[in-house]
């Protein structure tokens, strides 16, 4: 599926081949939530890196977390204009890519499951809105975004 995001203020406009568009994955880890989560979590995708197509790009800057005292190989790209979150890029995975679904303007399919990971790092004022049929992680699950697909038979 071919995924179309773009920034608030429009600078920054972007594309990339996604065979795992369903978002349902949302993260609850501090650094998720204070750069990008609008619930108290974000939802991360998944796309071809290759594929990724950036107009705006002079506007995008990028932000390396600090975890446990070490700066993240993880590159969170943003607006610097708007301060919108548009995706992660890792090169501990280089063909991936990992846009942010609040940035995404295609119409995502809705998932008939959803994974609530990092549930450690959960504030209390948020709520947790788990479905019966809802998985819930203290940390990462082990199933990956692209086995989730595989194993729900949603790969594109």
């Amino acid at each position: 599926m071919l995924l179309e995001g773009s920034c608030h203020c429009r600078a920054v406009t972007f594309r990339v081949e996604s065979p795992h568009p369903y978002p349902f994955n949302r993260c609850y880890c501090s650094i998720c939530r204070k750069t990008a989560g609008g619930g108290g979590y974000a939802i991360n995708l998944s796309g071809r890196a290759e594929t990724l197509e950036v107009q705006g790009e002079a506007f995008t800057s990028i932000y390396h977390a600090v975890i446990d005292g070490v700066t993240s190989r993880g590159e969170r790209h943003f607006c610097a204009r708007c301060g919108s979150a548009l995706w992660v890029y890792d090169p501990d995975w280089p063909e991936l890519v990992h846009p942010f679904a609040s940035a995404i303007d295609s119409e995502l399919p809705v998932p008939p499951e959803r994974v609530h990971l990092m549930l450690a790092s959960k504030p209390s004022w948020v709520e947790l809105e788990a479905r019966d049929t809802d998985q819930c992680f203290a940390g990462y699950p082990d199933e990956s975004i692209a086995e989730w697909h595989e194993r729900l038979g949603l790969v594109r």
